[in-house]
This record gives structure tokens, C-alpha cells and sequence, in this order.
């Protein structure tokens, strides 16, 4: 599956990607209609699902706010990669089940490239200029909180497992 890629620089901080006065609303899909309101408003309008945001270092960072994963994961993204999160950030995405991928290749990732992304090997595949990247898998008992769902969905799997 393959999703086009939306480009952010450096230092995107929480409060770009949710504004504050966003931060009544709980549910991803209604928040995903504000999200990068303040820095990109046509993304909302035209991001697709399984397209991928692909960003520089230090994404996520400023305030600890569970929103902006949620804004970003309502609004279908398939995965974040970037040269590097903000720690909080990062636990908050997998904690909502929002994979994040490390690539120190991001600059070679254009606006508008159609990639491919594999999770288990963090292998992205750039079908716009027919390359590859290496990433930084996540670590199988990550992506297994991503795949459940989120932290809430594995810990019902983990009980489900135990009570069989």
C-alpha cells in the first residue's frame, strides 16, 4: 500500500500540528479537520488515506499533547517518518497506535512522492523516483502496539490471551 507524502521541515511543534483551541475536542476524526490548520490549511482539505507525512528533525516537539498524534491519525496518515521525534511525542503516536519511522534519508523524500512504507523492515520505497531508504524499524513490541490499535488495544489483547 502506498500513500503520497506531505513534506514538513524542522521543528514542527504540537501546537502546528493541533492548535490549542483545538484541544475541547477528543475525537480524532473531528480534530483531523484542524490539523496544520495554522501552517498548511489545504492539508486538511486534500490529505488522503494512507498518505505519509515525512518531516526533519525534532518533529512533534513543544507541548506534551496526546491531540496531535490524534489529529494526525484521524486524518489517515499511514505513518510519520522524519530524521527524528520528540520523545513524548513519539510515545504518544505509538501509544494511539500512529507508527513513526526514523529516516536519515528524509531529504531525498520530495512533496508529492508516492512512497511505500514496510513497518517490520522500515524499508521506504520511493515509487516516484524508484529508490530506497532504510529506516529505523520499530522494535517488534512497538509495532505490536501499533498494529493492536494502540496501547489500549494491546493491553485488551494481552488480557484476551491470558483469560483463553
Amino acid at each position: 500500500m502506498y500513500g503520497k507524502v506531505w513534506k514538513f521541515g524542522d521543528d514542527i511543534d504540537t501546537d502546528a500540528v493541533i492548535p490549542g483551541r483545538y484541544l475541547v475536542i477528543n475525537d480524532p476524526k473531528s480534530l483531523s479537520e484542524h490539523v496544520f490548520e495554522g501552517v498548511r490549511p489545504e492539508f486538511a482539505r486534500n490529505v488522503k488515506l494512507n498518505d505519509v507525512i515525512v518531516a526533519g528533525s525534532n518533529f512533534g516537539c513543544g507541548s506534551s499533547r496526546e491531540h496531535a498524534p490524534l489529529a494526525i491519525k484521524g486524518a489517515g496518515i499511514r505513518c510519520v517518518v522524519g530524521k527524528s521525534f520528540a520523545r513524548i511525542f513519539f510515545r504518544n503516536a505509538i501509544n494511539i497506535g500512529l507508527p513513526l519511522l526514523e529516516c536519515a534519508d528524509c531529504d531525498r523524500i520530495d512533496e508529492g512522492d508516492e512512497v511505500d512504507v514496510d513497518l517490520s523492515t522500515g524499508i521506504i520505497t520511493n515509487r516516484t523516483k524508484n529508490e530506497r531508504y532504510q529506516a529505523t524499524p520499530l522494535p517488534d513490541f512497538l509495532r505490536r502496539i501499533v498494529e493492536c490499535g494502540g496501547l489500549i488495544g494491546y493491553a485488551r489483547e494481552l488480557v484476551k490471551r491470558r483469560d483463553t
